[in-house]
Parts: C-alpha cells; structure tokens; sequence
C-alpha cells in the first residue's frame, strides 16, 4: 500500500529479478533486446496495403509544396535582381545637342558622374589630330575617342584622384583639374600633371543628328 501512495503505476507490476521495478531495472539495465507485451493490443506490419494511396497522397501533396516553395524563393531572389524603373531610367541619358553652340561644352549627370559634351570647331579637331601620340602617356588617337569629330562625350572626372576637371582650360585648351593641376587636351587626354590617364569616353550613340544618348 505505501507503494501506491507514491503515486508509482509501476509498482504493481511484479518486481524484476533484481528486486527494482520494471521501469528502474530498465534504466539501470540497459538493453537492445526489446520485447512486445502484446496482451492488450495488436501490433500491424509496417506498409499496411490499405493505407497506401492515403500515403501516396501526403507523400506527393508535401513535395508539391516543398517545390512551389523553392521555386517561389528563386523567383523573388532573380526579381531582387532586376533593375528598378527608376534605375534603368538613370542608366540612360538623352542629350539634345542642337542648344550646344561651336566651342561650347555642356556638363550633364549621367550615373552619378558629371559628364562633358563638347561640340568642337575645325580647328579643334585639327589640334587634336596633330598631335604626336609618342609624346602622350596614355597614347589614344583622337578618332578613337570621338565617333563624331564635332562631338567630344567624356565623363568628366579625373583619373587622378576623382575632382572635377575645368572645361576650356589649362596649357592645352581642354580641361583642368585644379586639385593636383592635370591638364588634359582638347581630346581629353592627359598631358601634363599626376593624372595616368586620359579622360574616359562613357558609351553612347547618336540617335540622329541633334539627339545623343548616353549610356
């Protein structure tokens, strides 16, 4: 009776050899032989025949969703990556160069960046193709950096350390960075001061003779 008192279900079953009830002697004993009281119930084998399409069923609806799932998250992933309206519309720029008079250079921002539109006369385009290449440091011809010998489109920072140059300025008539002094020609190219490099050309094309796009 005092077993009963402490609340043991176990106790009513008959003690083990070891004199401990069954659920103490199993702790205390280990084993891996395992053994079925199969007094009061019935035990069925696994893979039970009308079971089946029940589990087919679950089996085929859980790798649905598990596939609807995975292709949901690859969807919103290559989404994320796809250029915002307003992105691709800074990722272009449309200049119209009939307000740009002979001589005249124009700054406009392109990505961020300043970019110079210069519409140059003849005797602009014959400086910049007498020049010896030998004597530049970054030896670029001047047909290679205009698609048009009028036009001269170049993005407008400098390749020293990122200021900002001066238009129709400096020793060659082109622009001048009076951060370190670069001077760059009239084809934009480096000719004097700590500058490597010549200006860059950003891409663009003339979409007709008047309407240029950058980007």
């Amino acid at each position: 009776m005092p077993a009963l008192c402490r609340g043991f279900a176990t106790d009513l079953i008959a003690p083990t050899p070891t004199g401990l009830p069954p659920t103490l002697h199993a702790l205390k004993n280990p084993t891996s032989a395992i053994t079925y009281d199969e007094h009061s119930h019935e035990r069925f084998a696994p893979g039970d025949p009308s079971k089946r399409a029940f589990t087919y069923f679950v089996l085929t609806g859980g790798r649905f969703i598990y596939a609807s799932a995975i292709r949901l998250a690859v969807l919103k992933f290559l989404l994320s990556m796809t250029a915002t309206k307003d992105v691709l519309a800074m990722a272009s720029l449309e200049v119209d160069l009939s307000k740009i008079d002979e001589g005249q250079t124009i700054t406009v921002k392109w990505r961020g960046k300043p970019v110079f539109i210069r519409r140059r006369s003849e005797a602009d385009v014959e400086l910049a193709n007498s020049v010896d290449l030998k004597e530049l440091r970054d030896p670029q011809p001047d047909s290679d950096r205009a698609q048009k010998p009028e036009w001269l489109v170049l993005v407008g920072v400098c390749t020293h350390l990122g200021c900002v140059p001066l238009a129709n300025a400096g020793d060659y008539g082109g622009w001048f960075c009076p951060c370190h002094g670069s001077h760059y020609d009239i084809s934009g190219r480096i000719r004097k001061g700590p500058a490597p490099y010549n200006l860059e050309v950003p891409e663009y094309k003339f979409l007709t003779d008047d309407l240029l796009l950058v980007g």
